[in-house]
């Protein structure tokens, strides 16, 4: 079941022009655990349990596709925000409507949540 869902996901993110990576990637940001749908690399880092390395290439490929954008942070200016775009809310939105009931179980992932009963 969970290998079907993924497959479908993978569709689903490829017909919006995203690769399952990029749809991952847009997933972490908007469902981010605070609910500010703002993260670093390294909260990235965290989620997604890859290497620094890899995470910064994938953020730096989403952000010259124009899905994310980089915001330095208003309390501390040291630390920069990953935030979607227009286009990368516009493709995630897109992606999440055509999961249909679905969609719960994919944000909740996303979001690292536990499903309830």
């Amino acid at each position: 079941m969970l290998r079907g869902f993924q497959r479908r996901s993978e569709q689903i993110a490829r017909r919006h022009g995203l690769t399952p990576q990029q749809h991952q990637l847009l997933l972490m940001i908007k469902g981010a655990p605070d609910g500010t749908e703002r993260t670093t690399v390294s909260g990235l880092v965290r989620l997604l349990q890859l290497k620094q390395s890899t995470v910064t290439e994938l953020v730096q490929r989403a952000e010259e596709a124009g899905l994310v954008r980089r915001d330095r942070s208003g309390v501390d200016g040291r630390v920069v925000q990953l935030v979607l775009t227009e286009e990368g809310e516009s493709r995630i939105a897109a992606s999440v409507a055509e999961h249909g009931d679905e969609s719960r179980l994919l944000v909740e992932l996303a979001s690292g949540l536990r499903l309830g009963p």
